[in-house]
């Protein structure tokens, strides 16, 4: 993805030579849908649109004909409308009444409101986990953070995505199935941008790994003050430097006051956010 394209992303508009084209056209050279089990087929059609719209397959503005996608897929429309409806309330997709859905467009105060949250909560799971990780999640965290490597140089992006979530619910594991939840779902909510960043900014993922790795250890060593400053710092810097492309001179006001609230320190990720990188 080139410059002229991320900032058809950012605004949410797609060329109009993409937005002609069929949905099958957008697909060729694409893996298939596959179904897993039939009694799953909204799921696996949900996960499969969800990972085309994420990775930038479907751009923003892309109208989704339910009758054109059954098709395409080989499915009935009512799996599609449950997969629609799930991903209406990600808000990768939007449907006004009596109009066709579209894939949704880029929201800077959405993504500023994701990782303030994701800043709050998964510093707080990081101290109330530092120091209390088992023997096997310990393993986990590791083999999570190998996977994201392999996935990284292999270019698989949906590969590192998986093990990246892993990773991050590890590190928070002892606060709570709710706060897990949550977490969990911002994370989700936040990929489609953070996907389309990595595509300009692939070299930046040295830098991360490291940071993720000294998480880890913070959290291993039961550092919880440690962990904490580190998580508020990585997590900020990939919104302020996610938002210094998708959004130039927007105030990140929202962000710098969740690390502030964790840290009682101001403006922390600040400095780092003209070297690039991702969550």
């Amino acid at each position: 993805m080139d410059l002229l394209a991320m900032r058809a992303y950012t605004q949410g508009v797609a060329s109009a030579r993409r937005l002609d084209v069929s949905i099958g056209d957008l697909l060729v050279g694409r893996t298939g849908l596959r179904i897993s089990d039939p009694r799953r087929t909204s799921i696996d059609v949900h996960a499969h649109l969800r990972e085309l719209i994420i990775s930038g397959v479907l751009p923003p503005g892309t109208e989704l004909k339910q009758a054109e996608l059954a098709r395409v897929f080989a499915v009935s429309r009512t799996p599609l409308r449950e997969a629609f409806r799930m991903l209406q309330e990600e808000g990768l997709i939007s449907a006004e009444p009596n109009q066709r859905s579209r894939v949704a467009g880029f929201d800077p105060e959405e993504l500023e409101l994701l990782y303030a949250g994701r800043v709050t909560l998964e510093c707080l799971g990081v101290r109330l986990t530092a120091g209390r990780l088992t023997r096997e999640e310990d393993r986990s965290a590791g083999a999570a953070l190998r996977e994201m490597d392999r996935a990284h140089r292999a270019g698989d992006e949906a590969g590192w995505s998986v093990a990246h979530h892993r990773f991050h619910r590890l590190l928070i594991s002892r606060c709570g199935s709710a706060v897990l939840r949550t977490t969990a779902s911002y994370s989700e909510q936040s990929d489609r941008y953070v996907r389309a960043y990595q595509h300009t900014h692939a070299d930046a993922f040295v830098e991360r790994h490291r940071e993720h790795t000294a998480v880890l250890e913070a959290v291993r060593d039961g550092l919880p003050q440690r962990a904490v400053e580190l998580m508020a710092h990585h997590l900020s810097g990939t919104a302020l430097r996610v938002m210094a492309d998708f959004a130039p001179g927007r105030p990140a006001s929202a962000v710098l006051a969740a690390v502030e609230l964790v840290t009682g320190k101001g403006d922390a990720g600040k400095d780092d956010a003209e070297s690039g990188g991702t969550q």
